[in-house]
C-alpha cells in the first residue's frame, strides 16, 4: 500500500524541489557499526550472519519514516513497507539480485530470505529482481573494510531508492566492527535523518 504525500504540508518542500533537479541528487556516508553483540546472538543461534544484520536494516529502514518515501513522476510516494533487494554472492565469485520481503517477524523473515537466496545461488546471471519501488538497495562486499563507496549509476534513470552496503567486519580489542554506507536521496531527506536511522539500527544491533 502507498500513499500520496502532500507536498503543502511537508516542512521540506522547498528541499525536495531544489534537490530533485540535480543531475546527482543521492548523497552518502559512510559509518561504522559495533556488531559485537550481534554476532554473538547470530552464532549463538546458528543463524546466518548477514541475514541476522540484514533484517536489523530492514527494521531500522521501516521505523524511519523517510527511507518510506519514493519518487513518481512528481509527486513523493509513502509506502506502508519498504522490502529488500540484495546482492546475493556466489561461490564462482559472481552475483545475483533477489528480492526479499520483510516481516517482522524475525523467523518468518528468515525462512523465506534463505529461500530466496537457495534459489539465486543455484542458478547463474544477474536474474533481475522484479521488486517495484519499495525496496532498499542492498550489496554486501565482505572482503573490503572500506572507509568510503560509490555506485554505478544510470543518471538517465531517474532513482529514489536508497543503496545500504555493509563491508567486511574486523575485531579491534574485542569489538567487532563493520562498515556500513548509506546512499539517499536528498529531496527526501537530509543528514539528520541519515543519523536517526544509524542510531536506531545500531540500537537493534546491540538488543538482546
Amino acid at each position: 500500500m502507498k500513499q500520496k504525500l502532500n507536498l503543502d504540508d511537508w516542512n521540506r518542500k522547498d528541499h525536495f524541489k531544489f534537490f530533485n533537479q540535480f543531475e546527482e541528487p543521492f548523497f552518502g556516508v559512510t559509518v561504522t557499526i559495533d556488531c559485537t553483540t550481534a554476532y554473538t546472538m547470530a552464532k549463538d543461534t546458528r543463524s546466518s550472519f548477514f541475514l541476522f544484520y540484514l533484517y536489523k536494516s530492514l527494521e531500522a529502514a521501516n521505523k524511519t519514516r523517510p527511507f518510506l518515501y519514493r519518487i513518481e513522476g512528481t509527486d513523493v510516494i509513502v509506502y506502508d513497507q519498504v522490502n529488500a533487494s540484495p546482492t546475493i554472492n556466489r561461490n564462482d565469485g559472481t552475483f545475483g539480485f533477489a528480492y526479499i520481503d520483510y516481516y517482522e517477524d524475525y523467523q518468518t523473515f528468515y525462512k523465506e530470505a534463505q529461500k530466496e537466496i537457495d534459489k539465486v545461488q543455484s542458478t547463474s546471471g544477474l536474474i533481475p529482481a522484479v521488486s517495484g519501488e519499495n525496496v532498499i538497495h542492498y550489496s554486501s562486499i565482505p572482503w573490503l573494510n572500506f572507509t568510503s563507496l560509490s555506485h554505478a549509476r544510470a543518471f538517465a534513470f531517474k532513482d529514489s531508492i536508497p543503496k545500504i552496503s555493509f563491508g567486511k567486519m574486523t575485531i579491534e580489542n574485542g569489538v567487532r566492527k563493520m562498515p556500513v554506507s548509506i546512499h539517499v536521496h536528498h529531496g527526501l531527506m537530509d543528514g539528520y535523518h541519515v543519523g536517526e536511522y544509524v542510531d536506531l539500527f545500531q540500537e537493534l544491533m546491540n538488543k538482546i
